[in-house]
């Protein structure tokens, strides 16, 4: 198989099929679309592959044919029938003050007049909108085809302002609601985004969507199976570690029978060849690890969180739970699922190494900003292996020193045990290290057990008894019988909590 361009950061399908570069066939997806039903919704994170679907639903509904040769959908389709098509993207331009959102429209709509050699006159935007679709269907003779792309970046561009938030919501759900008005002239419609609003915030008016978010049928429409990688694009797997690859960019999943990779950060470690948080690195939104420590959330917590259908939408421009949140913008995905009388339950966790090194360095990036989080981090994992317990300590006491105060106050946790072990686990994690909190064992629970080069260390903190204390209790409860079969290393380290210093106050440790 011979080599190819690698697509980076290209969204055009036109161009990845005339420039040969390499693609992952998705056409069959999409006829399975047209034949099934007519109104689609799909919620999927920031460079997933979203954009280069809805293209490749725009070529294809108008008939351009070469470019689909040798594709799954090549033979099955009807290439005389070209559809108008009216693909809307709200990717470029920023919506944070009034006006925007209606004058970029108003903007669009006119390049389509144009293209289409139609002038019209309607008072509304929608009046405006839905004109636009009769006239296309008279002109044309074929029903017309509606395709938004970053459907709610007008909504989510506005969330510090909660009133133009909602102005822009309600703008949004006229216009939306243009297409259930004109069904009869339209001949499939495709909305995709990130965040996944509930059909009474958005789509009140277009309530005949289907959902493609959790149909376990779609769960990869897009993004790259390993099936994917071993055909498409062995050419560049050549000596690379793919269990490696797995562990680093493996493991989202909606409900598929397999996982799938981000097709942003795969594409750009094939290019470097290089382990790192490709994908992370190209704009974790700023607002999101804030977010999780005003809210006081345990980030070892986000290891299995069990949601329900209804938790994983926002129900308003505002109240997004926060697994919701999370799981919309790619950061937890589904890992296990069950049913019972009262419908799916979802287990979400970290898709991968990738996801969750990086999630904690931002959190620990936030809670002490003049840190160097990364470094941090790769130091942590220098003094482990080395069985270097007192720099172990003595970084843990920086920490939490150069934490600021207007921190604590602001978030009111400093005198849970919960927040001090939080940080603890935030490390090991950041650093991409195996770490489980509060794992059970036959006699109880550990507060953090954590694997590295050295061996395995189990902690207990405590913030009322002493450090000594913590290590009897280690002792007695025998959490680390567990661990003794793998022949290494295991070291019982109890850490007491000053309230009043808001640090350490002891560190012991006890090696096995």
């Amino acid at each position: 198989m011979k080599r190819r361009k690698l697509p980076t950061g290209i969204q055009t399908f036109r161009e990845i099929r005339e420039d040969d570069c390499y693609y992952v066939d998705k056409t069959a997806f999409a006829l399975r679309l047209v034949e099934e039903g007519k109104h689609y919704f799909l919620s999927r994170p920031r460079r997933f592959g979203k954009s280069l679907f809805v293209d490749t639903l725009k070529e294809l509904f108008e008939g351009n044919e070469p470019l689909f040769r040798g594709l799954a959908i090549h033979d099955r389709w009807d290439w005389s029938a070209r559809h108008p098509v009216l693909r809307f993207s709200f990717a470029a331009g920023r919506f944070n003050r009034p006006g925007r959102l209606e004058a970029s429209f108003a903007d669009k709509l006119a390049a389509f007049e144009r293209a289409a050699g139609v002038a019209l006159d309607y008072a509304t935007p929608e009046g405006r909108f839905a004109g636009l679709i009769e006239a296309l269907r008279e002109k044309s003779g074929q029903r017309v085809v509606v395709l938004v792309d970053e459907y709610d970046r007008p909504i989510t561009d506005a969330l510090d302002d909660q009133a133009l938030a909602e102005d822009n919501r309600d703008f949004l759900r006229g216009v939306y609601g243009v297409v259930k008005d004109s069904d009869a002239l339209i001949r499939f419609s495709f909305f995709t985004g990130v965040s996944k609003f509930s059909k009474v915030s958005i789509f009140s008016e277009l309530n005949n969507l289907t959902d493609l978010t959790l149909d376990r049928r779609f769960a990869a429409i897009c993004g790259y199976t390993d099936d994917d990688l071993d055909t498409v694009f062995a050419p560049e797997l050549q000596g690379v570690d793919r269990q490696t690859v797995r562990d680093w960019y493996d493991g989202y999943n909606w409900r598929g029978e397999r996982n799938v990779y981000n097709p942003y950060g795969m594409l750009l470690f094939l290019r470097s060849r290089e382990f790192r948080a490709h994908w992370f690195e190209t704009g974790t939104p700023a607002f999101l690890p804030k977010t999780l420590l005003e809210r006081k959330v345990d980030p070892a917590a986000l290891e299995a969180l069990v949601v329900g259908d209804a938790d994983l939408s926002a129900s308003d421009v505002k109240h997004a739970k926060t697994e919701a949140l999370l799981f919309q913008t790619g950061y937890l995905t589904i890992i296990a699922e069950e049913h019972d009388a009262v419908g799916y339950l979802y287990r979400l966790g970290y898709p991968n190494r990738e996801v969750r090194c990086s999630l904690n360095m931002s959190l620990l990036a936030e809670m002490a900003p003049d840190v160097p989080a990364q470094t941090e981090c790769s130091h942590l994992r220098r003094l482990l292996a080395n069985h270097d317990f007192d720099g172990v300590e003595r970084l843990f006491r920086a920490f939490f020193a150069s934490v600021p105060y207007q921190w604590h106050m602001k978030n009111d946790i400093a005198h849970y045990e919960g927040y001090y072990a939080s940080v603890f686990y935030s490390h090991f994690a950041g650093a991409g290290l195996e770490v489980a909190a509060e794992e059970s064992t036959g006699r109880g629970r550990s507060d953090l057990a954590v694997r590295h080069d050295g061996g395995v260390c189990v902690f207990e903190f405590k913030t009322t008894a002493g450090a000594g204390a913590a290590l009897a209790q280690l002792r007695e409860k025998r959490y680390v019988d567990k661990y003794r079969h793998l022949g290494e290393p295991i070291h019982l380290i109890g850490v007491e909590f000053s309230e009043r210093e808001r640090n350490i106050a002891a560190f012991e440790v006890e090696s096995t």
